[in-house]
């Protein structure tokens, strides 16, 4: 019987005769510009560049974190050196509430602003009602009903972000300026192995224009499980990528860089891995026509069903 089930990670040419790619996006949760500036000066003296969440306003809403944004002038500042510096700066909605339409219209032409170009990827804030697919339409048919049951039907009609005529609505926004969205999150180290179609389209979800899936990494814990020696062994020995889902303000830093941390990133960085930002990863593996770019309904319904188990086990990822 023929499964589902991926066969294998796709084979992929690195650039530089590198073996196998490394990238995180970190959203900005819960981060202070303290604990950003000691994580990224640590990625930046061990070679990596990779894509920093940030949001762009400070909105006129309850906030949902305290993590910093880029209405403050040093945080803005700090995140602007990073651009220069080779990392990317990705979008994590406009701001750290719901907004409506003309809200994140702000956010997006205040992030243009900040940084010269439109934001290239986005990983949606799980707090905002404005997300777009998100909640149950992460997912279809009987996945539906349950995902539903995991979250006790708190998400049902929440988000509204790619309904035309909702006061949320800005699915048209979204195709026009966003090219990399994030989705599915999965225990496995190679994410190219968890999902070999990235970055796809879905025909089902149309405004987003590419997903991409990450590795769980959300705090401090899950990011070392997924960074161990038996682990990159194994992501080198498949020519692999692994894009990191983290919150480098949660539990990275504590007056000082947490040691393991440290640790692990010297040895990954001593690793024969092509270190780039989430976009330029991504349009590597769209050059190279590894992913499927138009995403088949029987492969949907598999990373759907995988995706779930990991939320079974990990929560809200």
């Amino acid at each position: 019987m023929r499964s589902n089930q991926p066969q294998g990670p796709p084979q992929v040419q690195w650039p530089d005769g590198k073996t196998f790619a490394f990238t995180i996006f970190d959203d900005p949760d819960s981060q202070t510009l303290a604990a950003g500036r000691e994580v990224y000066a640590l990625l930046a003296d061990l070679g990596f560049r990779t894509t920093k969440g940030v949001w762009p306003i400070r909105g006129s809403g309850i906030p949902s974190d305290h993590g910093g944004t880029c209405a403050e002038p040093d945080y803005r500042g700090w995140a602007q050196d990073l651009e220069r510096k080779g990392f990317e700066i990705g979008l994590h909605n406009a701001t750290l509430h719901t907004s409506p339409r003309e809200q994140t219209e702000l956010g997006l032409k205040t992030f243009f602003d900040y940084f010269g170009e439109r934001p290239i990827t986005m990983a949606q804030h799980y707090y905002c009602d404005e997300n777009i697919y998100w909640g149950e339409q992460r997912v279809s048919g009987f996945h539906r009903l349950l995902y539903s049951v995991l979250t006790r039907g708190q998400n049902r009609r929440r988000f509204h972000g790619e309904l035309p005529g909702h006061a949320e609505f800005w699915g048209d926004l979204c195709r026009m300026y966003i090219r990399y969205m994030r989705n599915f999150t999965f225990s496995e180290t190679n994410t190219l192995r968890a999902c070999p179609y990235m970055p796809y389209h879905d025909p089902e979800r149309f405004y987003v224009n590419y997903w991409f899936a990450s590795a769980e990494g959300a705090t401090l814990q899950p990011f070392l499980d997924r960074l161990t020696d038996a682990n990159l062994d194994r992501l080198e020995a498949e020519r692999g990528a692994c894009i990191m889902y983290t919150h480098f303000g949660l539990g990275f830093w504590d007056g000082r860089l947490d040691p393991r941390f440290v640790e692990t990133m010297t040895r990954l960085a001593r690793r024969n891995g092509w270190f780039v930002p989430v976009s330029q990863l991504l349009d590597h593996l769209l050059a190279e026509r590894v992913g499927q770019l138009v995403l088949q309904p029987a492969h949907r319904r598999e990373l759907e069903r995988r995706w779930l188990l990991h939320k079974l086990r990990f929560g809200n990822a």
